[in-house]
């Protein structure tokens, strides 16, 4: 499946600061863990230095948006409560808004209190592992921000969703949940969603392929799809390797998912993805 075979010709485009922003190209979204715990720890940035230091790399490589994530979602996690959260976050958050005030920043969280204060400190899009399932206020507090909002499928919650993993038709009940999201999102008056189908998130291997194979069918939903498989056990489980050396896979996933209509890529490593997303232009000219 082409791209440009998908449902509609028109890029998708996301209203940010004012501003319509076309994704007509690809975005890559580097990713910033500040959990110690996160499963890849080349991504982890446990201070300010840190996470500056890291944040500078990765515009420098070329990175689009930056997806702060404050505490871990791997599989088996628990939920951290929202003022822990918010504590980690905060001065982090802060400090990468005052050194690059250009640099769209999507914070990922399901709580809607830490939305809300991400959200008054700068934050230009919120990302929620649950979809708006965990916390009922999350929808409605994006909403009055009038700021994208990233809607992902996840069953249950980290600390369960592998537990007894079963589906009739994975694709089907992903596309299901994001229908009734829609409506939800819609109703609430939220006008630019992202929808991510969660990969490794309450699936199993089959199932990441089989939605990785029928991404066309998501994105015909007519809202952007970001795609979440960097370094994931999706990759190192299959090739019998660890997840740092998981890059190879990783590129070679994030190109199918390019070549099946995937608008965002939210990936450990800006170089490769922007590398990979320039190679993907050029092959469709």
């Amino acid at each position: 499946m082409r791209r440009e075979d998908r449902a509609f010709d028109k890029p998708a485009s996301l209203l940010i600061r004012g501003s319509l922003l076309t994704l007509a190209r690809p975005w890559v979204m580097g990713i910033l863990n500040l959990d110690p715990s996160s499963f890849y720890s080349e991504s982890r940035a446990l201070s300010e230095k840190d996470a500056l230091e890291k944040v500078s790399e990765m515009i420098q490589e070329g990175m689009d948006i930056l997806d702060i994530g404050p505490s871990s979602s791997r599989p088996g996690a628990e939920i951290m409560e929202p003022n822990e959260e918010w504590k980690r976050l905060e001065s982090i958050l802060k400090a990468i808004q005052q050194e690059f005030p250009a640099m769209l920043i999507s914070v990922d969280t399901l709580h809607s209190s830490v939305a809300q204060r991400a959200i008054d400190a700068g934050a230009d899009m919120i990302n929620d592992i649950s979809g708006g399932m965990y916390d009922p206020a999350m929808i409605p507090t994006v909403a009055a921000a009038g700021i994208p909002y990233v809607c992902m499928h996840m069953p249950g919650e980290p600390a369960t969703m592998q537990h007894d993993v079963k589906y009739e038709n994975v694709l089907t009940e992903v596309i299901s949940f994001f229908t009734e999201r829609m409506r939800v999102c819609k109703e609430a008056g939220i006008k630019d969603l992202i929808l991510d189908p969660g990969f490794g998130f309450g699936k199993k291997s089959p199932h990441n392929f089989t939605l990785l194979r029928e991404l066309n069918h998501i994105r015909s939903l007519r809202n952007p799809v970001l795609i979440g498989i960097s370094r994931k056990r999706m990759i190192y489980g299959n090739l019998g390797i660890k997840a740092e050396e998981a890059l190879n896979g990783t590129t070679a996933l994030n190109m199918a998912a390019l070549m099946h209509g995937a608008d965002i890529l939210r990936v450990h490593d800006v170089k490769e993805a922007v590398e990979c997303v320039k190679m993907y232009e050029l092959m469709r000219g």
